[in-house]
């Protein structure tokens, strides 16, 4: 299978015009990355797409002296942005939650890229305002839901094919709560026959049960 084969795979990278789609493939860098290991960190100068071929990343921010999980990217998932067309430095800090595969576009490909095909600037931009609803959306559940809800919430917007891969840790800082918190929330859904743990994962077996929560 061809690395554009596989960006096709990526939610965003599919929507791209075909002569986008081969100019970025041809210009992505492919990146293995281990558990812990950086993409690019907050308030990096060097900005560019990243496109997750593979694994899971986790997008981190800083509070003072924490560093706070405030979203992840998936397999199929594009993040990141670029400075040359108005934006600023990266606004988190991106890295492997698991072994990952990643591929990257940077700013200096992206300039020229997008001289030949303009429509990757417009693309760009689906991108960018994809982010930023995920995160006003996030942010408003944060303030609006109660903390099931909040976590019937996340799983939900998380869940690929009925399975949310994430930890009770991660939920735990995505919802503002203990690990206790969620622990006891979690057991509860399960008793119900809502969702079923498992290590690292939690498949969800009655997603309307899971938004009826968040109305």
């Amino acid at each position: 299978m061809t690395i554009i084969d596989q960006l096709r795979r990526n939610r965003w990278f599919a929507r791209c015009t075909a002569p986008v789609q081969e100019a970025l493939a041809a210009a992505g860098r492919t990146v293995a990355l281990r558990a812990g290991q950086w993409v690019y960190g907050e308030g990096d100068e060097c900005t560019g797409i990243a496109m997750v071929l593979d694994g899971m990343l986790r997008l981190e921010a800083a509070v003072g002296q924490r560093t706070v999980l405030v979203g992840i990217a998936r397999t199929g998932d594009a993040i990141g942005q670029s400075q040359r067309r108005g934006g600023g430095p990266r606004i988190v800090t991106a890295r492997a939650s698991r072994t990952s595969l990643v591929v990257t576009v940077g700013d200096l490909a992206l300039e020229r890229i997008g001289g030949e095909h303009p429509a990757l600037w417009r693309a760009v931009s689906e991108l960018v305002y994809g982010q930023l609803d995920a995160s006003v959306h996030g942010l408003a559940q944060m303030l609006a839901l109660p903390p099931r809800a909040r976590i019937a919430a996340r799983l939900m917007a998380f869940a690929d094919s009925g399975v949310a891969p994430l930890t009770q840790a991660d939920l735990a800082e995505l919802c503002g709560l203990s690990r206790k918190a969620v622990s006891a929330h979690l057991a509860a859904l399960e008793r119900s026959g809502t969702i079923a743990r498992a290590y690292g994962k939690v498949q969800l077996l009655d997603v309307a049960a899971l938004a009826r929560l968040v109305r």
